[in-house]
């Protein structure tokens, strides 16, 4: 799974992440066109508890919602499914009051019980539908529901979960695509193929997938918050990164998912194109694999730190629109701490600290890389595995490149015998510190999130006490320290962290920047 992590509950963070909500173009009634988003890769399931990626995440958000959802543009929790709730003084006791008359987009009523049912099937192991009873399985439903001992309705509209610990992060993980409601009823019709007949109560419905082609979507014509102003959306795979260029200046397409530095200048000058860049709740780095000789050693793990040369990958390869690591967290992630001091561009240092680990003459070693951007890293696995090639070899470390397609490439590195270097990265999903330093480091998250199958008991327990307290300030102590651990101990080569870039035709209007890079609200998009 991609987050085994056990967390805790509690009301809400003192400081909820919200980055500056923007949209672009007047307001526009939709006329029931075709709605076309391009993503450079295909999903690997719509089963939101079953899957891990932003490109099945970018379906989901249409189809699914939760039972809590962040406000438009930010990671603030507000109602979703749940008009409200109420949290016990201990921090134990969810209560949520549910929306009356909301259906699901098969006919049958999302109520206490459909609840219920949702939440047996995550976390009941004799449940014949058990979402993880098939193999593959990438999921965060440990990270989410750890702690949980209960859960029963006591009516048609109110659910009562119970935990045996607080929950730091659970209002905002609850509001994660990964945690959309699914229908009980399509579950228990199409079983482990569920996958693929994905049902939910959101804006849109699955109409079909066309492995590598195209996801099509319609609008929930019954949909709870009114009827979408779009009629049909979309989703187009196209891995080349000019023939997605070329059609959204034809127009052919509406909006690209990930857009690359050198995509955006050409997109700006576009009479037809508006560029959207915003700060990245974004990490991008070289998941070293710390079990492994050399890698096991934490002066080989800083020398190739030193060795990169982040500064000139951000300035000619990213354009500007990124900056170089400092923290395991961004920039925009509260408990961002500034004053560290990363790892500045050193190759006689890192030759140094080679030698003096006992490779005077450096290594041989592997990096996996995928070929297409991600948010995190908009210009490509195969461009910047090159570059970090190019940097390493410079002090004597020489690198074969090993490209996957996505879906094999995740297959292989989220594997629990994989021992080569790969590119990793992270978009944040709910808006809290843990989400970073626990998903991508701690040991229960080995070898889905943690992809260095890094282990350090110390972070471990300062894990497991940031999320178990709803003390702000010792929530940020905790947070500070880790900062710290992992900085010094270099788990992977800290990169950068790129700027969030989208692109939209002047067509479209209402469209909203999630901090999460998910395609929220897209009930509210239009388009001339």
């Amino acid at each position: 799974m991609a987050r085994h992590k056990y967390l805790p509950i509690f009301t809400a963070l003192p400081m909820a992440l919200t980055l500056s909500m923007t949209t672009y173009g007047r307001a526009a009634t939709g006329n029931g066109a075709p709605f076309v988003i391009a993503i450079g890769a295909d999903n690997t399931g719509l089963d939101p508890e079953t899957v891990m990626n932003n490109e099945s995440g970018f379906v989901m958000a249409a189809i699914y919602d939760n039972l809590v959802e962040y406000k438009s543009g930010s990671t603030e929790v507000g109602p979703g499914l749940a008009d409200k709730w109420e949290i016990s003084k201990d921090g134990k006791t969810y209560t949520f009051h549910l929306h009356p008359g909301i259906l699901f987009q098969d006919g049958t009523p999302c109520n206490a019980g459909a609840i219920v049912a949702w939440l047996d099937r995550l976390l009941n192991k004799e449940n014949p539908n058990f979402y993880a009873n098939k193999a593959g399985v990438d999921s965060y439903v440990d990270f989410t529901f750890h702690g949980v001992d209960s859960y029963k309705k006591t009516d048609d509209k109110t659910v009562v979960i119970h935990m045996d610990k607080p929950n730091a992060e659970f209002l905002n993980s609850l509001a994660m695509v990964w945690s959309g409601v699914t229908s009980p009823a399509a579950v228990a019709k199409y079983g482990a193929d569920y996958y693929k007949h994905p049902v939910g109560t959101g804006p849109f419905k699955f109409v079909e997938w066309v492995p590598n082609d195209h996801v099509t979507l319609e609008a929930n014509t019954t949909f709870w918050k009114g009827k979408p102003k779009l009629g049909k959306l979309i989703y187009r795979i196209i891995p080349e990164s000019a023939v997605r260029v070329m059609e959204l200046t034809k127009g052919t397409v509406d909006v690209l998912a990930d857009v690359s530095p050198a995509d955006s200048a050409i997109l700006a000058s576009s009479k037809n194109v508006h560029v959207i860049v915003e700060p990245g709740l974004m990490v991008n780095g070289l998941a070293l694999p710390t079990q492994t000789k050399p890698f096991n050693d934490p002066l080989v793990r800083q020398a190739l730190n030193y060795a990169v040369d982040k500064d000139t990958l951000n300035k000619y390869l990213f354009k500007g629109l990124a900056t170089t690591m400092n923290s395991p967290l961004p920039p925009s992630q509260w408990g961002y701490d500034k004053t560290l001091p990363g790892y500045p561009y050193n190759p006689e240092k890192a030759k140094q600290l080679l030698a003096k680990a006992g490779y005077p003459n450096g290594f041989n070693a592997t990096i996996y890389v995928y070929p297409n951007p991600r948010g995190y890293n908009p210009i490509g696995g195969a461009t910047l595995g090159q570059a970090l090639q190019a940097d390493l070899k410079k002090v004597g470390v020489n690198i074969t490149l090993q490209q996957l397609e996505w879906g094999a490439y995740l297959a292989k590195v989220r594997s629990k015998d994989f021992s080569d270097l790969c590119l990793a990265g992270w978009s944040g999903d709910n808006g809290d510190p843990d989400n970073f330093v626990g998903a991508l480091w701690e040991t229960s998250q080995i070898p889905s999130g943690n992809l260095s199958h890094y282990s350090n008991k110390d972070l471990d327990a300062l894990v497991a006490q940031g999320v178990s307290t709803s003390d702000f300030k010792a929530r940020l102590g905790l947070y500070t320290k880790a900062q710290k651990l992992l900085m010094n101990d270099a788990p992977w080569v800290f990169i950068n962290y790129a700027s969030t870039i989208r692109a939209q035709t002047t067509k479209v209007h209402g469209l909203v920047l999630n901090p999460t890079t998910m395609f929220f609200d897209m009930d509210k998009v239009s388009k001339d």
